[in-house]
C-alpha cells in the first residue's frame, strides 16, 4: 500500500513524495486512516517504527481547514524531553512546508517572552513539554479550551520522568470532546490506567509486542571488573576493536558518570560529545547537531537520548551502565538498527549488573550473548594510569561503593583506625616501632601499685589505660596522643 491510499491531502502527499518515502510503515498504515476519521488512537510500537509521522501527516491534512486564534492553539502535542519536542517541530517544518501553519515550541531553556509572542499571534500546532506548558497556563498566557486534537507521545517515558500528574492536569484543561492520540512503546499498569481514563473507545494499534528489541540489532554483553576504571578501559578497547563503527551512542545511568566518561575518552584522544539533562539547552542542541552531522562520532549520554531521537544511521550503541529498568534497555538499543538498517548493541556488565541483565532477558524473552572484551588480566593491573588513577587509589569497602568522594574519604579514615585499635588490645600483633604504646605494657616501676588481674574487655570497648600513681602524684602525665574514649574508666566485672 502507498501513501495515496490512506486519505491524505494532495499537499501532504506532495511533501511526502518530495522526501522520497513511498511506502508507509505498519504503524502509519494502520493509524493514519483512524486519525483522519476523528477516532481516538492507542498506538503501541517499538522505537524507530515511524510513530511521529503516523500523527504528523494526518494532522497536517486536518489543519488545512480553519484558523487559529490568539493564545488558543488548535492542536497540542506533549513530549517528555526538549530534544523530542524539537524533533517533532522539524517534522512539521519538513512535511508542512507548503502550508501556512503556525507551529510553536514551548520548552525549557528559552525565554518566556519569545514564546508568549508566538502564542499571541495564534498557533495551529503547539508542541510542548508538560512543565513549561503548565507554566504558561498558570501565568495566564495560554488557554487550552480550543484544543481539537491532543497527542501524548512517548507516554511510558512520561511515566519514568514523573510527568503523569502533569499529564492528568493538562487533560482536564482541554475540552472533553477533543480527539486524543496516545503513543507508547510499552504498557505499564499506570499507563493503562491513564488510557482508560482519558481515551474514549480508542482504536488500539499494536504492530509489535511491547518491550521487544528490533531483530536488526546484534546484541552482546562483555564482562568486566567492579571498578569504574576497569569499565572505562573495556569501553575504550571495544571502541578501538569495533568493526564498521561509523558512530556510537554511549549510555550511562547517571549524569555525573556521563561527564566522567566524556572526559576520560577526550583524554585518550577520542572525538566525543556529551548530552544529559543538566546541560544548558544550547550546549545540548550543539552536541546533538554535531553528532547528527558526523562531526562527533561518539556521544556519551544519559537516558535523555534513549527515547524517540531520530538519528537513523547510528551504527553502535554501548551501555557503559546496564539500565536499572529493563524497558530502558529496549529504548537504548533502539537508537541503532533503525529504518531497516543493521546495528550493534554492546553492554558492559560488572558483577553488580547480573540481576539487571536477568530482568532484561526476562522482559525481551531472549538471552544476551556473551562476548570477550579483549582486555587481559595484565592490562587490568596497569590500566588507566595517569590522572585518573589517584582518585581511585583508596580502597573502598562494600558499603563505600557508590558514595561521593567526601564519603569515601571519611570511610577511609574509619577503616584506618581499626588496625591501631587491635594493636592496643594485643601485644603480639603490635608493631615494634611504636614506643608510646610500649610504655603502657612495660613492667611496673618501683613504688607503683601493681594492676589487678586483667579482665576480658567488654564487646566494643577497649581496655582502660594503666596509669602510674607515682607519676600522677608528681606531675600530670601527657596523654594527648590517646583518643578520648581510651581515657574513660572501665569497671571490672566480678
Amino acid at each position: 500500500m502507498s501513501f495515496s491510499h490512506l486519505g491524505l491531502s494532495d499537499k501532504v502527499l506532495a511533501a511526502v513524495a518530495a522526501t522520497g518515502y513511498t511506502t508507509p510503515t505498519p504503524i502509519q498504515e494502520q493509524a493514519i486512516p483512524h486519525v483522519l476519521a476523528r477516532r481516538d488512537v492507542l498506538g503501541i510500537a517499538q522505537t524507530g517504527t515511524g510513530k511521529t509521522a503516523a500523527f504528523v501527516l494526518p494532522m497536517l491534512t486536518l489543519l488545512e481547514k480553519g484558523r487559529a486564534r490568539a493564545r488558543m492553539p488548535r492542536t497540542l502535542i506533549l513530549e517528555p524531553t526538549r530534544e523530542l519536542a524539537a524533533q517533532v517541530k522539524e517534522q512539521f517544518d519538513k512535511y508542512g512546508a507548503g502550508q501556512k501553519l503556525n507551529v510553536a515550541l514551548l520548552i525549557g531553556g528559552v525565554s518566556f517572552g519569545d514564546q508568549d509572542l508566538k502564542l499571541t499571534r495564534g498557533v495551529d500546532v503547539l508542541i510542548a513539554t508538560p512543565g513549561r506548558l503548565l507554566d504558561h497556563t498558570e501565568r495566564g498566557g495560554l488557554l487550552l479550551t480550543g484544543v481539537e486534537l491532543l497527542v501524548i507521545d512517548e507516554a511510558d517515558r512520561m511515566l519514568d520522568m514523573g510527568f503523569i500528574p502533569d499529564i492528568e492536569r493538562i487533560c482536564k484543561l482541554v475540552p472533553f470532546t477533543r480527539q486524543t492520540l496516545f503513543f507508547t512503546a510499552t504498557m505499564p499498569t499506570e499507563i493503562r490506567r491513564i488510557t482508560d481514563a482519558f481515551l474514549h473507545n480508542p482504536e488500539k494499534i499494536e504492530v509489535s509486542k511491547p518491550a521487544t528489541a528490533a531483530v536488526t540489532v546484534a546484541q552482546s554483553q562483555v564482562s568486566c571488573g567492579r571498578e569504574p576504571h576497569e569499565k572505562r578501559e573495556v569501553l575504550r578497547q571495544l571502541l578501538r576493536d569495533a568493526k564498521d563503527l561509523k558512530n556510537a551512542i554511549i549510555f550511562c545511568n547517571r549524569k555525573r558518570d556521563v561527564a566522567v566518561v566524556y572526559k576520560s575518552l577526550q583524554k585518550h584522544g577520542f572525538s566525543v560529545g556529551a548530552l544529559h539533562g543538566d546541560m544548558d539547552q544550547s550546549a545540548r542542541t550543539a552536541s546533538l547537531d554535531q553528532f547528527r552531522k558526523g562531526e562527533l562520532p561518539l556521544l556519551v549520554a544519559s537516558d535523555v537520548a534513549a527515547r524517540g531521537l531520530d538519528i537513523p544511521e547510528v551504527s553502535h550503541v554501548f551501555n557503559f551502565d546496564v539500565p536499572h529498568h529493563p524497558d530502558d534497555y529496549v529504548h537504548r538499543i533502539g537508537r541503532t538498527g533503525r529504518a531497516g538498517r543493521t546495528g550493534t548493541a554492546i553492554s558492559i556488565v560488572c558483577p553488580a549488573d547480573f540481576k539487571s541483565v536477568a530482568a532484561i532477558e526476562k522482559l525481551t524473552g531472549q538471552p544476551i550473548p556473551k562476548a570477550e572484551s579483549g582486555v587481559s588480566a595484565s592490562e587490568h593491573a596497569g590500566m588507566d594510569s595517569g590522572a585518573e588513577r589517584p582518585a581511585e587509589r583508596p580502597s573502598r569497602s562494600r558499603h563505600a561503593r557508590g558514595k561521593g568522594d567526601e564519603s569515601r574519604a571519611r570511610d577511609g579514615k574509619h577503616e584506618g583506625r581499626k588496625p591501631r585499635r587491635e594493636s592496643r588490645r594485643s601485644g603480639s600483633d603490635r608493631p615494634r616501632n611504636e614506643p608510646r604504646h610500649e610504655a603502657r605494657h612495660d613492667a611496673p616501676a618501683a613504688g607503683a601499685v601493681p594492676s589487678p588481674t586483667p579482665q576480658p574487655p567488654s564487646i566494643g570497648r577497649a581496655p582502660a589505660p594503666q596509669l602510674r600513681r607515682d607519676t600522677a602524684a608528681s606531675e600530670p602525665a601527657d596523654h594527648s596522643h590517646l583518643p578520648a574514649f581510651l581515657l574513660r574508666p572501665v569497671r571490672a566485672r566480678g
